[in-house]
């Protein structure tokens, strides 16, 4: 992803937010198409020490909340694959919680 800073927003010290930054992203397609500026935060997971790069258009959440979020929606999305390889569930019947949950049961019995 080609990107300039647009404005770089003020990091605490000692924290696992490396960087929060304002970005413009430059390629062709992105100025063609009107992409408004985006917000791009690093963070070193202090568990693993991996470094992640998060992308979002929630400017008013601070670095800290947007890398927990996604740590979250991971933490999901590693459930769910676990789901699909394990109960042999390729797609969901219902969409409604109890649908969803009572599918999950009925796999998890058979």
């Amino acid at each position: 992803m080609r990107y300039e800073v647009v404005q770089p927003r003020e990091v605490a010290d000692g924290g696992n937010v490396i960087s929060d930054q304002i970005v413009r992203l430059t390629n062709k397609t992105a100025r063609e198409a009107g992409v408004p500026d985006i917000r791009r935060i690093e963070y070193r997971d202090p568990e693993t020490g991996k470094l992640y790069v998060f992308i979002t258009n929630h400017k008013g959440w601070s670095a800290q909340t947007v890398a927990a979020i996604y740590k979250s929606r991971w933490e999901v999305e590693l459930f769910f694959k676990w789901i699909k390889q394990n109960l042999k569930i390729r797609s969901v019947l219902g969409h409604t919680i109890n649908a969803v949950a009572t599918q999950i049961f009925v796999a998890l019995c058979i």
